[in-house]
């Protein structure tokens, strides 16, 4: 069973889905490019002679550690870095090799609010503040695609939680209403 499948409790299900923004790995991939063109550029410089192939070794395996750290990373990063929105609650992971999250009910959510600046509102991506009960403070995220439909769709599902957890607490009421005459148990 696949994150985040297995977390899930069994009357909650996933409504969406998300990882940061894609222009998160936008400037990786670019810097993946240049290194190529660079690390093939540095191997064609090399002279002639007995060291060619060693320094052609050097300047391949500094590109891999580069590339190590300067493109893999902030992919895995953005790749291991999920905002899921389920019926219950809002889940966000992070971390490669070490991981940390933090789950926040929606009966706790008291206020979503997203900000863009006009680059974001071009490419449809921005921030999302959550106000929740009993915190010091917002919980914010940063590069989220459709901030302003996540933050819509936060605030749709706050109500609808309210409203389910209304009928739930009406229906652990015992099952009776009153029909004028005396208590009836309701099925």
């Amino acid at each position: 069973m696949a994150y985040p499948d297995k977390v899930l409790g069994e009357d909650e299900e996933v409504v969406r889905h998300l990882h940061p923004h894609w222009l998160t790995v936008f400037w990786p991939i670019v810097l993946f490019l240049v290194l190529v063109g660079g690390t093939s550029f540095g191997a064609a410089l090399v002279p002639a002679g007995d060291q060619q192939a060693t320094w052609r070794l050097v300047i391949v395996a500094a590109a891999l550690v580069l590339g190590v750290f300067l493109v893999a990373v902030p992919l895995l990063r953005w790749r291991t870095t999920h905002y899921v929105i389920t019926t219950h609650r809002l889940l966000y992971r992070v971390g490669i090799l070490a991981r940390s999250g933090r789950d926040i009910g929606l009966s706790r959510i008291t206020d979503v609010s997203y900000r863009q600046s006009l680059w974001e509102r071009v490419v449809n991506s921005g921030t999302v503040s959550i106000e929740t009960a009993g915190e010091g403070g917002p919980t914010v995220f940063s590069s989220i695609p459709d901030s302003e439909g996540v933050q819509q769709l936060l605030n749709q599902l706050v109500e609808e939680d309210a409203d389910r957890r209304a009928q739930e607490a009406a229906g652990h009421l015992g099952g009776f209403r009153w029909d004028g005459q005396q208590p009836t148990q309701q099925f």
